[in-house]
């Protein structure tokens, strides 16, 4: 079974947990609900996680999916070094930005899983991840030497191995098969 990276996994839960933030934040300003100032920080603290949380980090093997339109917030990011790339920096953001949001109904929910997201990152952190920008990779193929197609296949697949393909009837003069109900016909 494969390694669990964890960072993946953090980074997920708080993009969610910052949209939450950011949804209960918003209630509770619209609401005007007693204490709605810590909803007004809800905002901006969901508003803030998800910048920081919305470009993925580029995985050990190499395989990571981008989310659409990544690419400018990943140099944003990026910019920042070692801000943004440490886990241990941003399990302990996180756990900061969490604080006043328990102070609030509407924006407990966004508070707790923010939480979970700083514990997972702590998690990740503590086993060695770092955040990597996964960026595109520019890509020139140069062509093989000396190797082309020459002749395409000429079966549909699956192909036989050539040795055992039928040559064809040009290949074979005169020793294929002379039906002899066409040549009855052709005379």
């Amino acid at each position: 079974m494969g390694q669990i990276e964890w960072a993946m996994w953090a980074n997920e839960q708080a993009l969610a947990s910052g949209l939450i933030l950011l949804t209960g934040g918003i209630v509770g300003v619209a609401g005007q609900f007693r204490g709605w100032q810590f909803a007004a920080y809800a905002v901006a603290a969901g508003v803030l996680v998800c910048l920081l949380e919305y470009p993925r980090s580029k995985r050990s093997k190499g395989t990571s999916l981008e989310r659409p339109g990544q690419h400018c917030f990943t140099v944003v990011v990026k910019a920042f070094g070692p801000l943004t790339r440490n886990y241990y920096v941003r399990a302990f953001l996180h756990a900061a930005i969490c604080v006043p949001g328990g102070f609030m109904l509407a924006t407990v929910l966004g508070c707790v899983c923010l939480g979970l997201a700083s514990i997972i990152y702590l998690v990740a952190a503590i086993r060695g991840e770092h955040w990597e920008p996964n960026l595109p990779k520019k890509e020139i193929r140069k062509p093989a030497a000396g190797v082309s197609i020459k002749n395409p296949p000429q079966n549909p697949p699956p192909r036989p191995p050539a040795e055992t393909r039928r040559k064809h009837l040009e290949e074979l003069e005169g020793a294929a098969y002379d039906n002899p109900i066409s040549v009855t016909l052709n005379e």
